[in-house]
């Protein structure tokens, strides 16, 4: 299906999982308390699409997680704006009292957003995020920015953009993490998957994205995933 040809609603898009599909590939999933620490990418901040749930991804997978277990607790500390160190700051102490199975950490979506980002100091601050939340015992999760992603102030910004997400694909490599993938999503070419900010995937594009998650965990768990 080219992006030419595009489905309008959540039950036709060949991206997206229907709720009881979600649930059968994470029916014997382990993880009853989820949390999501970052910035509003991480949180799942976007516009709502006509025939779409008006749903980020973080509560799509939380909703389909309780469809497992009716007792998960879910928790979602990410606040707009926030750098990976304004996470740290600001929001690691609840994740810390709040004891996750299952911690979403930040992309450094926010990190990249100056005149001249120094990516070491970047990189060792995601990796402080990632030290903290491997140390809660849990399976971490995370996605790279996809390139639909842009900030036009700043000619470099797709090289930003692949840099802090080579980061991103080596510290989830140095600490088991997930990684979500959405560079080269095709959903990236959508003309209407951006919110009206041109930064926030919209609703359709949350729902794909909660998709890739739950794809992304069962596989985890040893199953075969639709493509």
């Amino acid at each position: 299906m080219t992006t030419a040809m595009l489905p309008t609603t959540e039950e036709t898009d060949p991206f997206c999982l229907p709720p009881l599909d979600a649930a059968a590939l994470l029916f014997d999933a382990p993880w009853r308390r989820f949390a999501v620490i970052g910035d509003s990418l991480s949180a799942g901040t976007g516009d709502p699409s006509p025939g779409y749930a008006s749903l980020g991804w973080a509560d799509r997978v939380a909703d389909t997680l309780r469809r497992v277990h009716p007792d998960l607790v879910y928790l979602n500390t990410a606040q707009n704006g926030a750098t990976t160190a304004q996470a740290l700051r600001q929001q690691t102490d609840q994740l810390a009292d709040f004891a996750p199975d299952l911690v979403h950490v930040p992309s450094g979506a926010n990190d990249i957003v100056r005149r001249t980002p120094d990516f070491a100091e970047i990189e060792e601050t995601l990796r402080t995020m990632y030290r903290f939340a491997a140390g809660t015992g849990a399976q971490l999760l995370t996605f790279t920015l996809g390139k639909a992603y842009v900030v036009p102030v700043f000619p470099d910004w797709r090289e930003r953009v692949r840099m802090v997400n080579d980061i991103t694909r080596r510290l989830a490599a140095e600490h088991g993490a997930l990684v979500v993938d959405m560079w080269d999503h095709p959903i990236n070419d959508r003309a209407n998957l951006l919110s009206a900010d041109r930064i926030h995937f919209a609703a359709s594009g949350q729902a794909v994205l909660a998709a890739e998650v739950v794809k992304s965990l069962a596989h985890q768990l040893g199953k075969r995933v639709p493509a």
